[in-house]
């Protein structure tokens, strides 16, 4: 079975923050909700790259595997492939556009 979403937000930040918040896996901490354990190779985000970390819930630690599918910063949109326990995958396709000089619309599906 395959679900497809697509959430969108408004944030209060400038398009080239919030990409710079997303081009680079060292980051990531600040906005997700694992620990980021390893980013190979090291660096700004680009296809191939692996990023290791750990979440926890339901009382245990879970490991959670992500491959840097694309890049595309000309369009500021970043593929990724997430695996999670259970044998679940999750292909993200995450994109930011700029609404003005303070926001921006960033999706996520």
């Amino acid at each position: 079975m395959s679900i497809s979403t697509c959430p969108v937000a408004t944030v209060e930040a400038p398009v080239e923050r919030v990409w710079q918040l997303l081009a680079d896996p060292c980051n990531y901490g600040l906005w997700w909700d694992a620990k980021t354990c390893s980013i190979e190779p090291a660096g700004p985000a680009k296809s191939g790259q692996r990023i290791s970390a750990r979440t926890r819930a339901l009382g245990k630690d879970w490991d959670v595997q992500i491959t840097v599918a694309g890049v595309d910063p000309d369009k500021r949109a970043l593929d990724l492939t997430t695996q999670l326990p259970f044998g679940i995958t999750v292909h993200n396709h995450i994109v930011c556009g700029a609404l003005d000089n303070e926001h921006c619309r960033v999706s996520f599906g």
